[in-house]
């Protein structure tokens, strides 16, 4: 087998295992051979990885657009909201849900994580699929299938992009530990106590950031009400946001590489861990913190700004739910705008595992998983 230029450098460094031409396992019957993924090839100019997968989709906004109807829409949104132990984006979205005709006994269902009987085939599947992608960190091969048949290949992509897309808003939220605004009960029961280190104006973590209104660039509005009230949900979050450029040049490139590494170890992404392995290798990364990355080893004796970072991934990705002290841990270190930073840096990477897991994006041939 000939290998790259780039992949024998890297092997004379030792760092990527030798692949020999029976290194890979034979691909599952499910996986086109030149995509490496469940969707067929596009062409000689098609991308690979989450770009091939979404050029797949219909295109639509799929939240408000989704060609089966805002009811199974929205049912993938709270399905994602509750895999994720997210108790904002599950209360937003129960009532919208509701309004646009979601049946109370299905959102039950998800709510209280019951059996999938006795309701639609769709409504079933897309729970079911939200259910692997986020519980099990995989979707088995009669799982997607069942899937691909009842909505459609392009509805599939689309369902599964717009999980991803709440995904990586529920890491924002649960990062900034997003409450209700005053007087909002909490309608998912939650396996933890939500930490009350929050500001009484934004009811998160960050201090409310005020903004002027552009009503034509706004959230469009359900019935007259503004989906997240001013000065909370993922928006105020996001209004801090500068940019993984800005990111890196305030941190630089090896702590924004440690993150990706530690965002597609607890996401379980084979493929996405593999490509930020040999990238964090070459950017100086040594293999030991690459290795408590991998095996999720204690944090014992690493650079503090490596072992903040990795406790504060585990416990966001994993357990859904940053303790108050993580959290001062990491805002002491690195201040507000570069948490902001590395905390959507995670939020992309949960967003993209969504679709790489779905359609089991398979490394480039001759690449041994590393994970």
């Amino acid at each position: 087998m000939r290998l790259s230029v780039r992949t024998r450098h890297l092997l004379a460094l030792g760092l990527l295992l030798p692949v020999s031409a029976g290194a890979q396992e034979p691909l599952p019957d499910d996986i086109d051979p030149d995509s490496r993924s469940r969707l067929p090839y596009l062409g000689p100019d098609a991308p690979t990885g989450v770009a091939g997968i979404v050029a797949h989709g219909t295109g639509a906004l799929v939240r408000w657009e989704f060609a089966l109807g805002r009811a199974l829409s929205e049912l993938a949104v709270l399905t994602t909201a509750r895999e994720h132990n997210q108790p904002y984006e599950w209360n937003l979205h129960e009532t919208e849900a509701l309004q646009v005709g979601l049946e109370p006994h299905v959102i039950d269902i998800v709510r209280d994580r019951r059996p999938l009987t006795g309701i639609g085939d769709r409504e079933a599947i897309i729970i079911q699929t939200g259910r692997e992608i986020f519980g099990e960190r995989e979707l088995s091969t009669e799982t997607y299938a069942r899937a691909e048949e009842l909505l459609g290949t392009a509805n599939l992509v689309d369902i599964v992009m717009l999980m991803g897309e709440y995904a990586e808003d529920a890491v924002r939220l649960t990062a900034f530990n997003q409450h209700m605004p005053p007087g909002w009960a909490q309608f998912l029961p939650l396996p933890f106590e939500m930490p009350d280190d929050i500001y009484p104006d934004s009811r998160s973590r960050l201090p409310y950031l005020r903004r002027e209104r552009r009503p034509e660039t706004d959230t469009p509005s359900l019935y007259g009400r503004q989906l997240a009230p001013e000065g909370t949900g993922p928006g105020q979050i996001m209004r801090r946001s500068q940019g993984v450029d800005a990111l890196t040049a305030s941190v630089g490139p090896r702590l924004v590489r440690l993150t990706n590494l530690v965002a597609a170890r607890e996401l379980q992404d084979q493929y996405s861990w593999t490509m930020n392995a040999i990238a964090a290798a070459e950017s100086g990364i040594d293999s030991s913190v690459i290795d408590v990355i991998r095996e999720r080893r204690p944090v014992d004796g690493l650079a503090e700004d490596d072992a903040a970072l990795i406790e504060f991934g585990r416990e966001l990705l994993t357990d859904h739910n940053v303790a108050p002290e993580t959290y001062t841990r990491m805002l002491e270190r690195f201040g507000e705008t570069d948490l902001v930073g590395f905390v959507n840096v995670m939020a992309g990477s949960a967003s993209d595992a969504a679709l790489l897991i779905a359609f089991q994006q398979h490394l480039p041939e001759g690449q041994e998983s590393l994970l």
